[in-house]
């Protein structure tokens, strides 16, 4: 059964976006943006909202856009990947996209059953919230970013009873970002 993991960028107060939305902050230096290329390899389907799914439409044209050796090499890695996408506004999706059918315990189920390696991946706060909610997320990885933002949308959301977690990786990527990964504890 395919591990399912939760990867986001985060503030030292807990925040993946500041008010309004704001990501600016978030923006990885070379060698995050390295590693980030990395972890996109062991992505074997990733889950993902409208919002999300709309910002990531950039590297569907990347070519056109982009001259990064790097950002070119996400692009190839990141199209390949299967994407099962959340929305409630959208009637169509490009690239290698559906739309779920399911609630996002069914989509789950069906793709940690699938062959092979590697990680489902789910992006953004509301859909990794349901996830969390339901007891679906095995590993928690936290980019920890230098600012404190006060308020926004928190990594977590509010829980009905404690998580118990095991600290599983850390390192520190350049002076001013610390990567952390927690194992779900059962």
């Amino acid at each position: 059964m395919l591990p399912v993991i939760y990867s986001m960028s985060v503030s030292l107060d807990g925040f993946i976006a500041g008010p309004g939305g704001d990501i600016g902050w978030t923006a990885p230096d070379a060698e995050e943006f390295g590693f980030h290329v990395e972890q996109t390899r062991e992505v074997a389907a990733h889950l993902c909202g409208r919002a999300l799914y709309e910002a990531m439409l950039v590297w569907e044209t990347a070519e056109q856009t982009m001259s990064d050796p790097a950002e070119l090499e996400f692009a190839r890695i990141w199209r390949a990947i299967p994407k099962v996408i959340f929305s409630r506004t959208l009637d169509a999706v490009v690239g290698n996209a559906r739309l779920a059918t399911g609630d996002i315990a069914a989509e789950i189920g069906r793709l940690r059953d699938q062959p092979g390696d590697g990680v489902v991946a789910i992006g953004g706060a509301g859909l990794a919230a349901a996830a969390i909610a339901a007891d679906l997320v095995d590993d928690y990885r936290l980019f920890v970013k230098p600012f404190v933002l006060g308020s926004g949308t928190p990594y977590f959301p509010p829980l009905a009873a404690p998580l118990g977690l095991r600290l599983a990786e850390s390192r520190t990527l350049s002076s001013r970002v610390v990567y952390l990964r927690y194992e779900r504890v059962r």
